[in-house]
Protein backbone atom coordinates (compact mmCIF):
# COMPACT_ATOMS: atom_id res chain seq x y z
CA UNK A 1 0.00 0.00 0.00
CA UNK A 2 1.45 3.41 -0.84
CA UNK A 3 1.87 5.71 1.83
CA UNK A 4 0.10 9.11 1.48
CA UNK A 5 1.89 12.06 2.38
CA UNK A 6 0.76 16.05 2.48
CA UNK A 7 1.74 17.93 -0.58
CA UNK A 8 3.77 21.02 -0.24
CA UNK A 9 3.89 22.18 -3.08
CA UNK A 10 5.32 21.56 -6.63
CA UNK A 11 9.36 22.42 -7.39
CA UNK A 12 10.99 23.89 -10.68
CA UNK A 13 14.91 23.83 -10.75
CA UNK A 14 16.23 26.04 -13.24
CA UNK A 15 19.84 26.84 -14.20
CA UNK A 16 20.08 29.96 -14.97
CA UNK A 17 19.16 33.50 -13.16
CA UNK A 18 17.12 34.97 -15.96
CA UNK A 19 15.46 31.09 -16.26
CA UNK A 20 13.63 31.75 -13.10
CA UNK A 21 12.75 35.25 -13.37
CA UNK A 22 11.18 34.43 -16.56
CA UNK A 23 9.38 31.88 -15.37
CA UNK A 24 8.28 33.57 -11.80
CA UNK A 25 6.55 36.28 -14.25
CA UNK A 26 5.05 33.36 -16.44
CA UNK A 27 4.09 32.00 -13.22
CA UNK A 28 2.01 35.46 -12.01
CA UNK A 29 0.86 36.09 -15.65
CA UNK A 30 -0.69 32.41 -15.20
CA UNK A 31 -2.97 33.40 -12.34
CA UNK A 32 -1.05 31.60 -9.65
CA UNK A 33 -0.06 33.65 -6.51
CA UNK A 34 1.69 31.17 -3.76
CA UNK A 35 4.65 30.67 -4.91
CA UNK A 36 8.46 31.52 -3.87
CA UNK A 37 11.71 31.29 -5.34
CA UNK A 38 14.98 30.08 -3.91
CA UNK A 39 18.18 31.80 -5.56
CA UNK A 40 21.89 31.55 -4.83
CA UNK A 41 22.18 35.13 -4.84
CA UNK A 42 19.83 37.83 -5.24
CA UNK A 43 18.02 38.74 -8.33
CA UNK A 44 16.85 41.88 -9.44
CA UNK A 45 12.89 41.79 -9.73
CA UNK A 46 12.31 38.43 -8.46
CA UNK A 47 10.36 39.56 -5.58
CA UNK A 48 8.15 41.32 -7.33
CA UNK A 49 7.66 37.96 -9.75
CA UNK A 50 6.78 36.47 -6.76
CA UNK A 51 4.52 38.63 -5.62
CA UNK A 52 6.22 39.17 -1.94
CA UNK A 53 4.79 42.25 -0.99
CA UNK A 54 7.03 45.38 0.72
CA UNK A 55 8.45 45.04 3.90
CA UNK A 56 7.70 46.85 7.41
CA UNK A 57 11.45 46.80 8.31
CA UNK A 58 11.66 50.86 7.56
CA UNK A 59 8.65 51.76 9.30
CA UNK A 60 9.40 49.65 12.40
CA UNK A 61 13.66 51.02 12.27
CA UNK A 62 12.26 54.92 12.24
CA UNK A 63 9.21 54.39 14.81
CA UNK A 64 12.49 52.97 17.04
CA UNK A 65 14.65 55.17 15.79
CA UNK A 66 12.22 58.36 16.77
CA UNK A 67 11.20 56.65 20.30
CA UNK A 68 14.94 56.08 20.92
CA UNK A 69 15.74 59.90 19.98
CA UNK A 70 13.29 61.15 21.81
CA UNK A 71 13.72 58.45 24.77
CA UNK A 72 17.41 59.80 24.92
CA UNK A 73 16.85 63.58 24.60
CA UNK A 74 14.05 63.20 27.48
CA UNK A 75 16.12 61.77 29.47
CA UNK A 76 19.04 64.35 29.78
CA UNK A 77 16.50 66.97 30.00
CA UNK A 78 15.26 65.27 33.04
CA UNK A 79 18.37 64.59 34.49
CA UNK A 80 19.62 68.32 33.98
CA UNK A 81 16.45 70.59 33.91
CA UNK A 82 14.05 68.27 36.41
CA UNK A 83 15.53 65.70 38.85
CA UNK A 84 19.47 67.18 39.16
CA UNK A 85 19.72 70.75 37.72
CA UNK A 86 23.48 71.92 38.11
CA UNK A 87 24.81 75.60 37.38
CA UNK A 88 27.31 74.81 34.88
CA UNK A 89 30.04 77.66 33.66
CA UNK A 90 26.21 79.84 33.75
CA UNK A 91 24.53 78.39 30.74
CA UNK A 92 21.03 77.54 31.33
CA UNK A 93 19.57 74.33 32.54
CA UNK A 94 18.17 73.18 29.68
CA UNK A 95 21.27 73.59 26.71
CA UNK A 96 19.97 71.39 24.05
CA UNK A 97 23.47 71.44 21.89
CA UNK A 98 25.36 69.27 24.43
CA UNK A 99 22.45 66.74 24.17
CA UNK A 100 22.77 66.15 20.50
CA UNK A 101 25.40 63.10 20.88
CA UNK A 102 23.57 61.06 23.38
CA UNK A 103 20.34 61.42 21.11
CA UNK A 104 21.90 60.75 18.15
CA UNK A 105 23.47 57.86 19.34
CA UNK A 106 20.41 56.33 21.47
CA UNK A 107 18.31 57.07 17.78
CA UNK A 108 20.68 54.69 16.30
CA UNK A 109 21.39 52.18 18.45
CA UNK A 110 17.58 52.11 19.12
CA UNK A 111 16.90 52.04 15.00
CA UNK A 112 19.14 49.22 14.86
CA UNK A 113 18.12 47.14 17.65
CA UNK A 114 14.42 47.94 16.42
CA UNK A 115 15.30 46.87 12.59
CA UNK A 116 16.95 43.58 13.78
CA UNK A 117 14.68 42.18 16.13
CA UNK A 118 11.83 43.41 13.56
CA UNK A 119 13.63 41.52 10.33
CA UNK A 120 13.90 38.27 12.53
CA UNK A 121 10.20 38.74 13.33
CA UNK A 122 8.82 39.60 10.47
CA UNK A 123 10.99 36.77 8.85
CA UNK A 124 9.85 34.12 11.23
CA UNK A 125 13.35 33.67 11.85
CA UNK A 126 14.78 30.97 13.02
CA UNK A 127 13.14 28.16 10.69
CA UNK A 128 14.97 25.20 11.90
CA UNK A 129 12.62 23.44 9.38
CA UNK A 130 10.69 24.07 5.61
CA UNK A 131 9.21 22.18 3.08
CA UNK A 132 11.47 23.30 0.64
CA UNK A 133 14.21 21.68 2.28
CA UNK A 134 12.43 17.89 1.15
CA UNK A 135 12.89 18.91 -2.75
CA UNK A 136 15.71 17.04 -4.47
CA UNK A 137 19.17 18.94 -4.99
CA UNK A 138 17.95 21.88 -2.45
CA UNK A 139 21.29 22.10 -1.15
CA UNK A 140 22.58 23.53 -4.64
CA UNK A 141 19.59 26.55 -4.04
CA UNK A 142 22.80 28.28 -2.53
CA UNK A 143 25.25 27.14 -4.74
CA UNK A 144 24.39 27.25 -8.76
CA UNK A 145 21.04 26.72 -8.70
CA UNK A 146 17.69 28.08 -9.17
CA UNK A 147 14.41 26.62 -7.91
CA UNK A 148 10.32 28.06 -8.16
CA UNK A 149 7.90 26.69 -5.51
CA UNK A 150 4.03 26.98 -6.27
CA UNK A 151 2.50 25.83 -3.52
CA UNK A 152 -0.50 23.29 -3.17
CA UNK A 153 -1.95 26.25 -1.20
CA UNK A 154 -2.46 28.43 -4.21
CA UNK A 155 -6.01 28.53 -4.98
CA UNK A 156 -5.45 27.74 -9.15
CA UNK A 157 -3.39 24.81 -7.86
CA UNK A 158 -4.29 21.36 -9.47
CA UNK A 159 -1.34 18.87 -9.76
CA UNK A 160 -1.85 17.63 -13.09
CA UNK A 161 -2.40 21.03 -14.50
CA UNK A 162 0.38 22.50 -12.94
CA UNK A 163 3.04 20.38 -13.35
CA UNK A 164 2.31 20.69 -16.82
CA UNK A 165 2.75 23.70 -16.88
CA UNK A 166 5.85 24.32 -14.96
CA UNK A 167 7.42 21.63 -17.67
CA UNK A 168 6.37 24.52 -20.31
CA UNK A 169 8.73 26.54 -18.64
CA UNK A 170 11.68 24.28 -18.84
CA UNK A 171 12.87 23.48 -15.95
CA UNK A 172 15.73 21.40 -15.60
CA UNK A 173 13.32 18.94 -13.49
CA UNK A 174 9.77 19.43 -11.48
CA UNK A 175 9.69 17.43 -8.55
CA UNK A 176 6.95 16.98 -5.74
CA UNK A 177 7.32 18.87 -2.37
CA UNK A 178 5.88 17.03 0.42
CA UNK A 179 5.66 19.07 3.73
Amino acid sequence: MKQRYELYGLMAEFTEADEVLAAAQRCREAGYRRMDAFTPFPIEGLAEAVGQSRTRVPLIVLLCGIIGGAGGYFMQWYATVVDYPLNIGGRPFHSWPSYIPITFELTILCASIGGLIGMILLNRLPQPYHPAFNAPDFNRASQDRFFLCVEAADPKFDLPATKSFLLTLHPERVSEVEK
